[in-house]
């Protein structure tokens, strides 16, 4: 079996319309093969299932840079050691609480006097124009539960404010637009946790992962085969470790990639 671990912003969605037609030839030769789909996102749940319904997929799936993994109720057969049940899933948690996040926002600030403006500073409105987004969209994207997107737009604040946030044992890391505020998790803590269940259950297992920014580096170093798609600028993000490149910017590199992994198999 070989599961497809994938980010969704920039990789399997377009960076700007959000669209994964260009991924249409490779998602229906997973479906064909049966490979699970696993998207691993700095989305919240909320955004994650409007996805998985338009791409038809029900697999288990990471939300908030690894905050909490969320198996549907009934996927496995081997035990499940989750935090609790919600919505029909069961929900590993491994991130901070959101109210911890919002509130070393508030402490930073005030220590530095340096401006960060997190999602839970701006309005549905503001999210929506800032992302790019339509309302309905921003709306599910406020609704965080383990990680805060945050922007600091002064650059010589950066240095001082991710310092802080590195005193308060807290994790910061860099997506496709924003910063993001977590706790101690990240995506690859949630992959290696997911690929063991997986392999508990099926035995030989081949994972896959796609990305195309900094944090999805830990999920990429948690998986047997990992991709790197180009960005919008043609460029890669600098791994660090031995990676596969795509031949081509997001959507369309990862349906290169996926297609050209599946003929072996």
């Amino acid at each position: 079996m070989h599961v497809i671990f994938t980010d969704l912003d920039g990789t399997l969605l377009d960076h700007d319309t959000y669209s994964f037609a260009a991924a249409a030839p490779a998602l229906r030769l997973l479906s064909l093969k049966r490979c699970p789909l696993v998207i691993c996102t700095s989305k919240t749940r909320a955004e994650i299932e409007v996805v998985r319904d338009k791409l038809g997929v029900s697999d288990p799936f990471i939300s908030e840079n690894g905050g909490a993994v969320f198996i549907p109720r009934g996927y496995f057969t081997v035990p499940v050691g989750h935090t609790r049940e919600a919505g029909g899933y069961l929900v590993i948690e491994l991130g901070a609480p959101y109210g911890r996040l919002r509130a070393a926002i508030r402490e930073i600030r005030s220590k530095t006097g340096c401006k960060v403006i997190g999602f839970g500073d701006m309005t549905v409105e503001e999210v929506a124009h800032d992302a790019g987004l339509d309302r309905a969209s921003a709306r599910l994207a406020r609704m965080r539960e383990y990680d805060e997107p945050f922007v600091i737009p002064d650059p010589a604040c950066v240095e001082a404010v991710l310092g802080e946030i590195e005193a308060r044992g807290l994790r910061h890391t860099r997506g496709g637009r924003y910063f993001h505020l977590t706790g101690d998790n990240d995506k690859g803590r949630a992959v290696s946790l997911l690929a063991a269940l997986f392999r508990e259950e099926y035995g030989t297992v081949t994972t896959v992962g796609l990305g195309d920014s900094r944090n999805d580096l830990p999920m990429l170093a948690a998986t047997d085969i990992p991709i790197l798609v180009q960005k919008p600028d043609g460029s890669y993000e600098k791994a660090g470790q031995e990676v596969v490149h795509a031949d081509g910017v997001g959507p369309e590199g990862w349906n290169r990639a996926v297609v050209k992994m599946l003929e072996k198999i």
